[in-house]
């Protein structure tokens, strides 16, 4: 990697990770107090709403967005394009959903369905206008830009949404902290980035856009239909209020989950998009990226593993307790999520889209049967079916990569078993550190869990080597990434030779209050 990018991805790894911790701050208030506000069968209803509303948004987005971060050129023509392509699109799916909400009531048994769909028809427009401003932003690598956009459409969302469920708005409170987050979120995107889209340029051409996003737009279609089968499964079997219980346990695990693996995505594949030709520095920078978030994210899910009855109680209150095993059962899943979330980068960032296409078409049908399988076992059959599938999927993966691509495969594996084993250590000592306290020493739990955690990950750091390394590797992040800034001539930032200890080797349906 040259200095430029080099620096330009270590500030925006900063910048994006520091934004991300305030938005996880934001989103523990929201989740803390609308959990006491709304009921399960309020979650339950936007859930179902969400899973439509989340398959549309594939095909607005229609790959578009990672393809102009790909892309080694784009011309102001092509980006004009491709904004009025996706305001387009987003136009056309907001008339789609509400010409079908009425559909939508009927297939899940309830009449509110119908209205709820017509209002939150509004994100797929909010979406589509701001889809090419955020690509703009990540591909010039705009990270602090982003966190803004994004850190005040979460605040302004979760204010209206408490004020209204304060109220007594019920799930309305929920659909209006949607479409409030997409406008501000858009208002400050389009703000910050000094440009406004001119009219449709003829003469550019986006065929090789549209290219690279058809067969993406397969895979996302194909994961959305695997990963929210569950979602799909339960709404229509139990209905909205044990669907409610299940969204709020499985949101409670992708918090985290997200808010480390989109800042680390939006970073790594701008960055691995221009090292796709230099096999030695995409494997240096990817194994450094995976080992990062599987460390941090680890190390958040064995504590919330261990002390699932203390933070449910803390977050949700008493009345959500139910919710304890299927917690702890996702968990697990979305461990194996986030070992596979490089396997997707590699896809990207190599312009594999149809490879990726042809893994997704053989993969995501096993899955959503293991899922409806499980719901003959009902809601945690559901959740273990789904743990099951997501431990699968992780080795078919890089597999699958392995046969299409360069990409260091064997360090990948290891990179995820290491990181298993640490986890899997740490929270049975977080486990057993609490063991003997009081059932209702919530705060103390949470408290000595966490510490356990953290004294586990310095012994076992003594005495093995490569976790050390590991470690090493993630306190030297600056080091890695090069220091010095520069620019090619035509103003892009290139990459730079990373430096210093080398690495020992979605959107799911629902709400994110």
């Amino acid at each position: 990697m040259t200095a430029g990018l080099a620096a330009s991805a270590s500030r925006g790894a900063a910048v994006t990770l520091g934004g991300q911790g305030v938005r996880i701050l934001v989103q523990l208030v929201g989740i803390v107090v609308l959990a006491r506000l709304l009921s399960p069968e309020d979650y339950g209803l936007l859930a179902i709403a969400a899973l439509i509303v989340g398959f549309g948004e594939l095909f607005r987005d229609f790959g578009l967005s990672s393809a102009a971060v790909q892309a080694k050129v784009l011309t102001d023509g092509q980006r004009d394009n491709l904004f009025w392509l996706n305001a387009g699109i987003g136009a056309a799916l907001a008339l789609l959903l509400c010409a079908a909400a009425p559909l939508v009531a009927l297939a899940f048994g309830d009449d509110r369905l119908t209205l709820v769909a017509v209002v939150m028809s509004g994100i797929f427009v909010l979406n589509g206008l701001s889809t090419q401003y955020r690509a703009m932003h990540a591909r010039h690598l705009r990270f602090g830009r982003l966190a803004v956009a994004e850190i005040g459409g979460q605040v302004a969302g979760v204010a209206v949404g408490i004020g209204l469920a304060v109220g007594g708005s019920g799930y309305w409170a929920l659909v209006a902290q949607q479409l409030t987050q997409g406008l501000v979120a858009l208002l400050a995107l389009g703000l910050t980035s000094g440009w406004l889209p001119g009219r449709v340029a003829r003469s550019e051409s986006i065929r090789p856009f549209l290219r690279y996003g058809m067969p993406l737009l397969g895979t996302q279609v194909l994961n959305y239909a695997g990963r929210n089968m569950d979602t799909l499964v339960l709404g229509a079997r139990f209905g909205a209020a044990p669907l409610g219980l299940y969204n709020r346990a499985f949101q409670l695990v992708m918090m985290p989950l997200l808010q480390v693996q989109a800042p680390s995505t939006r970073v790594a594949l701008p960055v691995l998009a221009r090292l796709q030709d230099d096999r030695k520095r995409f494997a240096e920078f990817i194994g450094f990226g995976q080992i990062t978030l599987l460390t941090l994210i680890g190390g958040v899910f064995a504590v919330m593993f261990a002390q699932a009855h203390a933070l449910v109680a803390v977050m949700l209150g008493d009345q959500w307790m139910e919710a304890v095993p299927i917690f702890r059962a996702l968990l697990v899943a979305g461990f194996f999520q986030a070992a596979g979330y490089a396997t997707s980068w590699v896809f990207l960032a190599k312009g594999l889209t149809r490879e990726q296409f042809r893994y997704a078409l053989t993969t995501r049908p096993v899955l959503a049967a293991i899922i409806v399988g499980g719901s003959a076992w009902g809601l945690q059959g559901v959740a273990v079916a789904y743990t099951v599938g997501a431990a699968l999927l992780w080795p078919t993966a890089l597999l699958w990569i392995r046969w299409v691509s360069d990409a260091p495969v064997a360090t990948m594996f290891w990179n995820g078993v290491r990181t298993g084993a640490v986890v899997t250590v740490a929270a049975a000592l977080s486990f057993a550190s609490t063991a003997a306290f009081p059932a209702d020493a919530h705060a103390w739990r949470l408290l000595i869990g966490t510490l356990a955690v953290l004294v586990a990950a310095v012994v076992i750091a003594l005495v093995w080597p490569a976790f050390r390394r590991d470690l090493l590797a993630i306190a030297a992040m600056r080091r890695y990434f090069g220091s010095r800034s520069r620019r090619s001539a035509g103003g892009e930032p290139q990459v730079a030779v990373p430096v210093g200890p080398e690495p020992a080797l979605t959107p799911k349906a629902g709400t994110d209050t």
